[in-house]
């Protein structure tokens, strides 16, 4: 996490289209970059069928042939018998263009119409790079944070503080008007307390942990191990701690709570597998600075060694979700509980404890 990070998004579509912004260019966070379009799906009707014929035939039967336009309930074929008294007809089930027509099978099938795909710039900032045909690399400035894990997708709102502080439950009526907001919840929150926060119009809700039950009573089912962020869900939710009760971090709580009013991209995806992604909340700089700074001046990294001094959380129970800085790194192995050897690290709590931790059990917490 940091107050001042330069971020980098790369925006793809996915299927070739036609980029719509240059490189230099400002672009706000709901300016469309790009743009593609998928094909329609493809829908068979059993024409001869209907019809009564055979395969062969049905060349012979056709109102409509191959790259025609048709509308649902037109005519795509038709016979007649006894000069004409009785007639059969195939009519088509959905609007689209006759994609083909096969005499063997005696199917007809119908394309969809192409469905329209756009890609925005998802943060206010400058585009740096174009890739033909495909998308931009955008960079914007602000404040990042990200948590532990989330739900939903990517959404855009106002910060809205929802809870007396880092270790307090979300209280929705600290907040006057929660449309379009992204509330700011304290340590914890109930599966209700998440779907009245969407009743009321919120976007997104950033808290510090929740219990695997209230998670599963918000989203309906148990979440797996693979990718999250495209979950059927009112509003995203970002834990920045982990789960169970878990206060917010003092340092993130004064970040998120600091910027009450800003505009905030979030994104719930999550992915604790090889190829990690967590969950974010980016703040970017108004326009007028995103145009004063975006030429380029130098900023810290926030990349970080686990050195001492290092601030890190622990992932791992007994001190699951403990706070704390690196004392030491002892440079030989250690035998733990489970009686495997490895290297470990001493740490100073926020609490005032000093403990022994595997070094694979913690988390850096980047600075900057």
């Amino acid at each position: 996490m940091t107050e001042s990070a330069v971020v980098v998004k790369t925006r793809r579509l996915p299927t070739k289209g036609e980029v719509l912004v240059g490189a230099g260019d400002i672009v706000q966070a709901d300016t469309v970059v790009a743009r593609a379009s998928l094909p329609g799906n493809l829908v068979t009707v059993k024409a001869s069928q209907h019809l009564g014929i055979e395969p062969s035939e049905l060349p012979v039967a056709l109102k409509k042939k191959e790259g025609d336009e048709v509308e649902a309930g037109e005519v795509l074929a038709e016979t007649s018998s006894f000069f004409g008294v009785f007639r059969s007809q195939c009519k088509a089930p959905v609007s689209g263009v006759v994609d083909h027509v096969s005499p063997l099978s005696g199917y007809i099938a119908i394309r969809r119409p192409p469905i329209p795909i756009e890609v925005d710039a998802y943060v206010p900032g400058r585009v740096t790079e174009v890739i033909p045909e495909e998308g931009v690399a955008i960079e914007t400035r602000g404040a990042w944070v990200q948590g532990i894990f989330g739900v939903g997708g990517e959404r855009r709102g106002a910060l809205a503080t929802a809870a007396d502080g880092p270790d307090a439950r979300m209280n929705l009526s600290r907040v006057n008007d929660a449309k379009g907001k992204v509330l700011i919840a304290g340590s914890t929150c109930t599966g209700e307390d998440l779907l009245a926060a969407a009743s009321a119009g919120a976007v997104g809700v950033v808290v510090g942990g929740i219990t695997d039950s209230e998670l599963r009573r918000f989203v309906g089912y148990d979440i797996g191990i693979a990718i999250t962020g495209h979950e059927n869900v009112p509003l995203t939710l970002i834990l920045t701690e982990g789960f169970g009760v878990l206060s917010m971090a003092e340092r993130t709580w004064r970040l998120l709570s600091g910027l009450e009013g800003r505009q905030a991209s979030i994104n719930g995806a999550t992915q604790i597998r090889a190829g990690v992604i967590r969950p974010e909340i980016i703040v970017a700089l108004d326009q007028v600075e995103v145009r004063t700074c975006a030429a380029g001046s130098e900023e810290a990294s926030v990349e970080q060694e686990l050195v001492i001094g290092a601030r890190v959380r622990v992932i791992r129970e007994p001190h699951f979700g403990a706070l704390g800085n690196v004392a030491a790194l002892p440079p030989e192995l250690r035998r733990i509980e489970t009686e495997a050897q490895l290297r470990v690290a001493e740490l100073r709590l926020d609490s005032g404890e000093t403990v022994t931790v595997p070094r694979a059990n913690l988390e850096i917490i980047q600075q900057a």
